[in-house]
């Protein structure tokens, strides 16, 4: 058996996702390696798509700490540590730099040359806190201006001693592959660009006025809009674009039921294209190398935007927010890019043969 190594990203789902090359590194230079991966329990389903991870250990820490003496908490704490330490782990990984995941690698168990790892500094826009490195065996400093992605997996490949592979590699690839639907109806939804609009931060909002004018234009150039939505927030402004879209744009667009995490990744995998501001889902949509925009009113895309995947996925900044003909150049140009490419992209959309303009 290989080495048993152990990763720690707990939160939040771009993160997450953000950190999911590790695996395919880790795999890549030690084959024989068994990964699990310690996760807030409702990011765990976007995890087990990846199938290279041997266990994912879900934990509910953000729920815990509100209520630390309840009698249910203590119980499902009890189940965790059982859960982290049923291994001994040659390396354990602290990929966050908190406090908190520093000491669910603390609290996993080690084999005898086992040891652990973690950040000695914090990056330029992350989080970080010093217990990271005071809890860890080995400590290891990272250039401070560094994408979110470069930075987990330099770290961890310093860490083991290997080389990263020339391009990121989320594992979602054969998601792009399959025929499961995940959920949905099966008929064909490779003309669907989905909007991304939700995120947790209101100053990273598009204007709506913004969403129905792209959406207009989408429509007209033979696409169907398609709507994610998390919350009761989010779907009601799912549906009030939809609704300004049906009425104005020949009824081409719809809101998706509120789906598991893993069965919004599959659906997003077939379809076209994601429109959509910084937020976990959009990061996905990046994950599946999907044709994609990524919308920022504040200069950080160089931090946690479309990296090292090509011209099929951009980011467009502005201030106070990008302008609507500047986010349809850019869907523009990464189908320019998509039909440059010569090969079919996962989600098989074609613009020559769709017979969509691009003017």
């Amino acid at each position: 058996m290989g080495a048993r190594i152990l990763l720690v990203k707990l939160s939040s789902l771009g993160d997450v996702v953000h950190a999911l090359p590790v695996v395919q590194d880790i795999c890549a230079a030690l084959p024989d390696a068994q990964i699990d991966w310690v996760v807030e329990a409702s990011f765990a389903q976007v995890l087990a798509l990846n199938h290279r991870l041997h266990r994912v250990i879900p934990c509910e820490i953000r729920r815990w700490r509100k209520s630390p003496l309840n009698a249910a908490t203590r119980q499902e704490w009890r189940a965790f540590r059982a859960a982290l330490r049923q291994d001994a782990y040659d390396a354990v990984i602290d990929l966050q730099g908190l406090t908190k995941s520093a000491l669910v690698a603390r609290l996993a168990r080690l084999s005898p040359t086992g040891k652990r790892f973690a950040l000695a500094n914090q990056t330029e826009g992350s989080g970080y806190e010093a217990p990271t490195r005071w809890l860890a065996d080995v400590a290891i400093r990272i250039a401070p201006h560094v994408h979110a992605v470069q930075r987990s997996r330099e770290l961890a490949a310093r860490s083991l001693g290997y080389r990263m592979l020339p391009q990121p590699d989320f594992g979602l690839n054969s998601l792009c592959l399959s025929s499961e639907a995940g959920g949905l109806a099966t008929k064909e939804i490779a003309n669907r660009v989905v909007f991304v609009h939700g995120t947790s931060r209101l100053d990273k909002e598009w204007p709506f006025s913004h969403w129905t004018a792209l959406g207009r234009r989408l429509i007209h150039a033979g696409y169907q809009i398609v709507l994610s939505q998390g919350s009761e927030k989010e779907l009601a402004k799912s549906r009030a674009i939809a609704k300004v879209l049906n009425e104005s744009a020949a009824g081409n667009a719809l809101v998706w039921p509120l789906l598991p995490l893993d069965a919004l990744t599959r659906q997003m995998a077939r379809c076209a294209g994601v429109i959509g501001v910084d937020s976990g889902v959009s990061h996905i949509a990046v994950a599946l190398d999907l044709p994609h925009v990524q919308i920022y009113n504040f200069d950080t895309a160089w931090r946690t935007g479309p990296s090292e995947v090509g011209g099929r996925q951009v980011s467009v900044f502005a201030q106070p927010e990008p302008k609507v003909d500047d986010v349809w150049q850019a869907w523009l140009a990464c189908l320019d890019t998509v039909k440059s490419e010569s090969v079919e992209p996962c989600n098989s959309l074609n613009p020559m043969k769709s017979g969509i303009s691009h003017s």
